[in-house]
C-alpha cells in the first residue's frame, strides 16, 4: 500500500532530509586513504545525534551500524569495520536519519584520492542518472519513467543496472511502496502522485548486473568482481516540481 503525505509530514520529511545531507557532507570532508570505514560509521552516528535525530538504519532489525559503506566491487549494505580506504578505490556510503517519525534515506559514492579515468566516467555516469531521474519525479508521471531514464542512461554508457535491489518508497518505515526499479518503460508502473516520497537510487555495475549475497549475510557484491556504483536521494514530487528532500550542500 502506498502511504501519501501530509504537507506537514512532507516537511518533517524534509528536515530528516536535512540531517542526512549534513551527515554525508561530513563523509564527503573525511573520505581519504588510510580512514577506516567503522570511522566514518562513528562521525555519522555523532552528527545525525548531534542534530536531535537517530539513525534510521538502527531501526533495521538486526543492523547495528549507522552507516552502510560498499568498497569498489560490494553493490550495498556493507557493513562498516576495519577496512581502510586506499588510494583509486571508490566507496559507496548509504545512510539516513529518523526525525520525529520519519524516515530519510540516501546515498554517494565517492573517488578515494586519484581514481582511473575510467573509474571517472563511471561515477559521473551514475551522478547524471540520478540528477536525470529526479527529474521524472512529476505528479501526473509514472513510476516508470523513472526507471527507463535511469535504464538508458547507465546502460547507455555500457553499464548494467542491478535488477534485484531497486528503489522504494519512504516515510514512516525506511521501506515502503511503491517499488522504484532501475529499468522499466516510460508510462509504466505506479501513477506519481503528490504525497509520495521516493527513494530514488542508482544501483549499477561496470560489468554484469548479477550479484551475491556475502558471508557476513548483509554485504552484497559484484559476482563478477568489476566495480559498482550506488546513488540515491529521497524526493517528493509537487506541484512545482521534485523537491529533493536530501540534498547534498554545494
Amino acid at each position: 500500500m502506498i502511504y501519501l503525505k501530509t504537507k506537514d509530514e512532507i516537511k518533517i520529511m524534509h528536515e530528516a532530509g536535512k540531517i542526512a545531507a549534513a551527515a554525508m557532507a561530513e563523509v564527503a570532508k573525511n573520505i581519504r586513504p588510510g580512514v577506516k570505514t567503522s570511522t566514518l560509521d562513528q562521525i555519522v552516528e555523532s552528527k545525525i545525534r548531534s542534530l536531535g535525530a537517530e539513525s534510521s538504519f538502527k531501526k533495521v532489525k538486526g543492523y547495528k551500524h549507522s552507516i552502510c559503506t560498499t568498497p569498489n566491487n560490494w553493490v550495498v549494505h556493507g557493513l562498516p569495520g576495519d577496512y581502510t580506504l586506499a588510494q583509486g578505490d571508490i566507496l559507496g556510503v548509504d545512510l539516513g536519519a529518523y526525525y520525529k517519525g520519519f524516515h530519510s534515506d540516501m546515498a554517494h559514492t565517492f573517488a578515494v584520492g586519484k581514481i582511473s579515468k575510467e573509474a571517472k566516467k563511471f561515477l559521473s555516469t551514475g551522478e547524471t542518472a540520478l540528477n536525470k531521474a529526479i527529474k521524472k519525479v512529476k505528479v501526473g508521471g509514472r513510476v516508470g519513467d523513472i526507471s527507463n531514464i535511469i535504464q538508458n542512461i547507465v546502460e547507455g554508457a555500457g553499464y548494467s543496472v542491478v535488477r534485484e535491489l531497486v528503489g522504494h518508497g519512504v516515510g514512516r518505515d525506511l521501506h515502503e511502496d511503491p517499488l522504484v526499479p532501475g529499468v522499466g518503460k516510460d508510462g509504466g508502473g505506479e501513477e506519481i502522485k503528490e504525497g509520495m516520497v521516493l527513494a530514488v537510487e542508482i544501483i549499477y555495475n561496470r560489468g554484469l548486473y548479477q550479484v551475491q549475497l556475502l558471508s557476513d549475510g548483509w554485504s552484497i557484491s559484484t559476482r563478477d568482481g568489476l566495480i559498482s556504483g550506488l546513488f540515491e536521494r529521497t524526493v517528493a514530487p509537487t506541484k512545482k516540481g521534485p523537491l529533493v528532500l536530501t540534498l547534498m550542500p554545494a
